[in-house]
């Protein structure tokens, strides 16, 4: 692989209803297999995939970064997120079980906790290789089968995924990749066969999504878009709170989706937290993503990034200020010069009413706006359909706790921001969608429980 901004990296046919049959099918049959195997021999053939990704590391990342345009140093984090999952979720698997519940007169009652069978993952382009870990680690623990659709602008890393469980020894086709954009998409989540659609994006996808799955009865989980609050108090170390602000706004190029895009400064505060916002954004290195010093490579696409731009234009006219950034990046290489490069944006004088405060921008784009106390904050924080994720800086740790609590929210960070540990659940309130990812709480979502009544005397008849 080498960079090639602009250029086409591969061509790969789209999956039609036949090849969606056929993956499903084959998923069928593999999960027969799969879900009749133990907790522990499950968890070994997971520990295995995880071993694999761990030594295949810098190669993995080196796909995802070609294949997404992210700095090589995010792809090795995600890579390593990645096999965490997986080890994770191995760990589990061995431990599922239901309950014994005693009832009278001898008699007693246990739960099973059974897979659902053939689960449909369908992922976004800006986590490719990490998603799908995040999707089929907890899927594959509880005994399912997955067929996963990656984002048609990121196809490739998946792939490798789906190679390397089988090379750690699942059933063949336990792990299914189709290609695809919305009519592949169509035909899974209406594939009579399939038993639950996990799906990251868009909101109007998610809402698309779950009207099919309605038409099926099939549980879905959502993990949909965001306009997250990130809450600076004028107590707050302000040399953590301006890394945490650069941390919520500009990784993988401003495309993630629980980013916290709008920044609320204590107004005591605000000049001098803008100033070095603005001055440490100006200092972010641009340009071929494959190189160690990099922090900032490529945006997905050129339709993207006329959106991105399209924003910060609307943003002008509405009357924020451009403190830097935001203007279009050609670097130096000249091998790099079709790439979708921009320089990372400060926007300040910024009002709760204006668009690029109000909608998602999913791009490199920051949001500065003041506020005065702790009340009104947080009723401007919430004043949104998003609910996805929120943060808070501050020494006060009563405040913290008091304002996180406050936040409608599914993911909160204090004195942090966008930290992903596999050990905590993930997902939104709101439009931001349900069902979470990660954690133990992601065994409910790809599981379900059987409950078995044992009668150890006569029947009691009401004939």
């Amino acid at each position: 692989f080498k960079t090639c901004p602009g250029r086409v990296l591969c061509k790969l046919p789209c999956s039609g209803e036949k090849e969606v049959d056929l993956a499903v099918q084959s998923a069928k049959a593999a999960f027969k297999i799969w879900s009749q195997m133990s907790g522990m021999e499950r968890c070994r053939v997971m520990l295995e995939a995880a071993r694999i990704i761990r030594e295949q590391r810098d190669e993995i990342a080196t796909m995802e970064t070609i294949n997404n345009g992210k700095s090589i140093f995010e792809a090795r984090v995600d890579i390593d997120i990645s096999w965490q999952c997986l080890e994770y979720y191995a760990g589990l698997a061995g431990s599922l079980a239901g309950e014994h519940i005693q009832l009278p007169g001898g008699s007693f009652g246990y739960t099973r906790r059974e897979p659902l069978g053939v689960c449909v993952g369908i992922g976004a382009w800006n986590y490719p290789f990490q998603i799908a870990c995040w999707k089929s680690g907890p899927a594959l623990a509880c005994g399912n089968a997955m067929v996963f659709k990656p984002s048609p602008f990121t196809p490739i890393s998946v792939v490798r995924l789906a190679e390397i469980f089988t090379e750690a020894g699942v059933p063949k086709g336990l792990f299914n990749v189709v290609q695809g954009g919305a009519a592949t998409g169509q035909f899974l989540c209406q594939h009579p066969d399939v038993a639950k659609i996990s799906f990251t994006g868009s909101v109007p996808t998610g809402m698309k999504i779950m009207e099919m799955a309605a038409k099926g009865i099939k549980p879905v989980t959502l993990e949909l878009g965001g306009k997250s609050p990130l809450i600076i108090f004028s107590d707050a170390d302000l040399d953590n709170a301006v890394k945490g602000a650069l941390m919520a706004n500009f990784l993988t190029q401003g495309e993630v989706c629980c980013n916290g895009t709008r920044v609320f400064v204590e107004r005591k505060i605000l000049d001098t937290f803008t100033k070095e916002v603005v001055k440490r954004t100006q200092k972010i290195k641009i340009g071929d993503p494959l190189l160690e010093d990099t922090r900032m490579g490529a945006l997905i696409n050129q339709p993207h990034l006329n959106r991105v731009q399209g924003f910060i234009k609307q943003a002008k006219e509405q009357g924020a200020e451009v403190l830097c950034g935001g203007d279009l990046y050609v670097p130096d290489d000249p091998k790099l010069k079709n790439g979708y490069y921009m320089r990372p944006c400060v926007l300040g004088n910024c009002r709760d009413d204006m668009t690029c405060v109000k909608e998602e921008i999913f791009g490199p784009v920051m949001a500065i706006l003041p506020f005065d106390t702790e009340e009104e904050v947080v009723e401007r924080a919430n004043a949104t359909k998003f609910g996805l994720a929120g943060g808070v800086f501050t020494r006060d740790i009563q405040k913290a706790h008091r304002v996180v609590a406050a936040l409608k929210a599914g993911m909160c960070f204090i004195n942090n921001y966008n930290v992903s540990p596999v050990e905590l659940p993930f997902g939104g309130y709101k439009s931001s969608g349900f069902g979470r990812e990660n954690g133990r709480a992601a065994i409910e979502y790809y599981s379900q429980l059987k409950t078995v009544c044992v009668e150890m005397g006569d029947v009691e008849s009401v004939f």
